[in-house]
């Protein structure tokens, strides 16, 4: 992930708020299927453009507040990895879908033995996520490590 100035505490506490009050709606989450990019295209209501690295289908949505979010697609069509850059962070509870509630205690966790600003890096047995930047430029990636496809570049999540 490239260096940008740190999120705040206040800006993660925020963040989990708004994830949690926000409406459900299907959403492409870490986990689920290829399926559901066409629900995340209405939602943010952008445009998707798919390209294919490597065997990998990398599903990008680009909003019109210059928001970019990418579906990365294993060959056998599950969503192994998403990354976002842009002025908003998206819902992370849609995002992350089943692994939002052990990243939410995570970060709780995280916040109450550390005061200051620092980039979050969550790193669970069942997912990562990692998120910098501070308002209007957020950028952050999220993968479930026993999904990634062999030969997958980590640094290539972005």
């Amino acid at each position: 992930m490239t260096s940008n100035p740190i999120l705040s505490r206040s800006a993660y506490i925020l963040t989990l708020l708004l994830s949690l009050i926000c409406p459900t709606v299907a959403w492409c989450a870490l986990g689920d299927t290829v399926s559901s990019v066409e629900a995340d295209r209405v939602k943010m209501k952008g445009a998707v453009r798919v390209q294919q690295v490597n065997g990998i289908a990398v599903h990008e949505i680009s909003d019109d507040q210059g928001t970019h979010v990418r579906e990365f697609v294993s060959p056998q069509g599950s969503v192994f990895a998403v990354a976002w850059e842009g002025q908003f962070i998206p819902d992370l509870q849609q995002v992350l879908g089943k692994y939002f509630d052990q990243y939410s205690e995570a970060v709780r966790a995280q916040n109450a033995s550390y005061v200051g600003r620092r980039p979050l890096n969550i790193q669970l047995p069942g997912v990562i996520v990692q998120m910098t930047g501070h308002m209007r430029a957020y950028s952050g990636r999220a993968y479930v490590p026993a999904l990634v496809p062999a030969g997958v570049a980590l640094d290539s999540i972005r």
